[in-house]
C-alpha cells in the first residue's frame, strides 16, 4: 500500500487516541493532513519542532503501545501506520535542514551523556542560543541510540545525521571524555558552565548473581550490543531474559553467525515486557524460545535450569515460582545475560551532593532539577530503561527548567 493511501485511511479523529497515546503528544492528524495536500516540509516541520529524534522514534519506538496500537481503525481491522508516514517526512526534512551557526549570546552549558536526552537537550538549548559542551564517555555521540541498538534496527548513519545537526548549531563535543573521577561537576561549574545536564543513561548490567558469571563463555548485553564484532559466541547460545534488549542480543547473535539462539526466560511469552513486534521480528530471523526456566547456575559448557510456573497474587501481580526438584541442563557454548541495566557511578561517587535513590539512579523534582545545584537530569539515568520517546519528552522539560535557571541568575 502506497503510504498516501495509509494516510487517506486516517478518520482524522476529534479526540485522537493516537496523539494522546504518544508520550511526546506528536500531532498526527494535523500532520497527516498537512502530508494529503503534499505540503510534506510544512508536516516535518512539525515533527521536528516537537520531537528532534522524530526519525529514530519512527522507527524504534514501541508504536504497537502508542500511535498505531491506539487507532482507532485497529479495533476493527488495521490500524493507520502513521510511523511510516513520519519516517518519509522526517527524513525528507532532516535531509533538507540546514542550521547557519547563530551568535552564542546566552551561557555555557555543559551536557554530560550524547544518548537522546542529552542530544535533545544540546539541540533545543543551542537553538536558543546556548553555547553548548557535550561530554561523552564513547568515541561517537548517540549513546544507547549508537551502543545499545543493533544497526540492522537503526543505522548509525541517522545518528551521524544527527551530530551533523548539532554540529552546524555550533554544539562543541568532547568525546571519549568521563566526566566524574577526573572532570568533576564542581570543575565544569567553577569553569564557567552556569548549568550542567547528566544523562548518561544505565550502562552496568544488572546480574544474575549466580554461581558462574564470571565465567569467559558469560557475557552480559549491554557490552555484547556495544560491539559484537569482538565476541566469538560459538554456535549455539542462550540469552536470559524477556526485555528488547534480550530480543536485541538474540536477532545480533543470528545475525553473527550463531546457528542456534535460544531465549531463556522464566514466565510466559505472553509475561514478556518485549514488544509484540519484537518477539515476532526474532522468530522470524529463526531465534528460538524456552519459556517457563529460570537459571541456576552458568557453566562452561551452558545453564543449570529450573523448571518455573507463574504465580498471581490476591492484587493480580504474577510473579515466578521454581518448582523444586525439576531441573535439567541446557548445552550451549555461550551465554547473554540480558535481565536489566544500572547507571554507573562516576559522578555520583565523586559528587556526594547529587542524592540518588537505593537503586543508584538520580534523584529529580519535577523540573529535573538535582539536589546540586545547577545540576540537572532526566532520561534513563532517573528512570531506568525508558523508551527513547519518553527521554525525549522529559529532556524537553528539562530544556525548558535550565533555560529559565540560567536567565534568573
Amino acid at each position: 500500500m502506497l503510504l498516501i493511501d495509509e494516510a487517506n485511511r486516517c478518520l482524522q479523529c476529534k479526540n485522537p487516541r493516537c496523539k494522546n497515546a504518544c508520550p511526546i503528544s506528536t500531532s498526527i492528524p494535523e500532520v497527516i493532513a498537512l502530508y494529503k495536500e503534499g505540503k510534506n516540509q510544512e508536516a516535518g516541520k512539525i515533527l521536528f519542532e516537537n520531537n528532534p529524534l522524530s526519525l529514530i522514534c519512527s522507527i524504534v519506538c514501541p508504536h504497537e503501545n502508542q500511535c498505531r496500537g491506539n487507532c482507532v481503525r485497529g479495533l476493527k481491522g488495521e490500524p493507520v501506520k502513521f510511523h511510516e508516514i513520519e519516517k518519509e517526512l522526517s527524513t525528507e526534512y532532516l535531509n533538507s535542514l540546514h542550521f547557519d551557526k547563530a551568535a552564542k549570546n546566552k551561557d555555557n552549558v555543559a551536557v554530560v551523556g550524547a544518548g537522546p536526552a542529552g542530544i535533545t537537550i544540546a539541540m533545543i538549548l543551542a537553538l536558543k542560543g546556548y553555547k553548548v559542551t557535550i561530554f561523552d564517555a564513547h568515541e561517537k555521540i548517540g549513546g544507547v541510540l549508537r551502543y545499545g541498538i543493533p544497526e540492522f534496527r537503526l543505522s548509525n548513519k541517522i545518528v551521524d545525521m544527527m551530530e551533523e545537526k548539532l554540529l552546524e548549531l555550533g554544539v562543541t563535543i568532547r568525546p571519549n571524555t568521563v566526566v566524574g573521577p577526573v572532570l568533576s561537576l564542581d570543575k565544569l561549574l567553577s569553569d564557567g558552565y552556569k548549568a550542567v545536564f547528566v544523562g548518561t543513561g544505565v550502562w552496568n548490567p544488572m546480574p544474575l548473581n549466580i554461581k558462574g558469571e564470571s565465567l569467559g563463555n558469560a557475557h552480559y548485553a549491554i557490552d555484547y550490543l556495544s560491539s559484537p564484532s569482538v565476541y566469538r559466541l560459538g554456535k549455539r547460545v542462550a540469552i536470559i531474559g524477556g526485555g528488547n534488549v534480550a530480543i536485541d542480543a538474540a536477532r545480533t547473535a543470528k545475525r553473527s553467525g550463531a546457528d542456534e539462539v535460544y531465549i531463556l526466560y522464566r514466565k510466559g511469552e505472553e509475561n514478556m515486557p518485549a514488544t509484540r513486534d519484537e518477539i515476532r521480528e526474532a522468530k522470524e530471523d529463526g531465534v528460538k524460545f524456552k519459556f517457563f526456566h529460570a537459571p541456576l547456575e552458568i557453566t562452561d559448557s551452558g545453564v543449570k535450569l529450573a523448571k518455573t510456573q507463574n504465580v498471581t497474587d490476591e492484587n493480580g501481580r504474577i510473579s515466578t515460582k521454581i518448582l523444586d526438584g525439576d531441573e535439567e541442563f541446557f548445552e550451549c557454548n555461550s551465554v547473554i545475560i540480558a535481565v536489566s541495566q544500572m547507571p554507573k557511578t562516576n559522578i555520583v561517587s565523586s559528587n556526594t551532593d547529587i542524592d540518588t535513590n537505593r537503586r543508584g539512579f538520580i534523584i529529580i523534582d519535577e523540573s529535573g532539577r538535582t539536589t546540586k545545584k545547577g545540576v540537572f537530569s532526566c532520561g534513563d539515568v532517573v528512570t531506568g530503561g525508558k523508551t527513547v520517546v519518553e527521554a525525549v519528552a522529559s529532556a524537553k522539560k528539562v530544556a525548558k527548567s535550565i533555560d529559565e535557571y540560567c536567565n534568573n541568575l
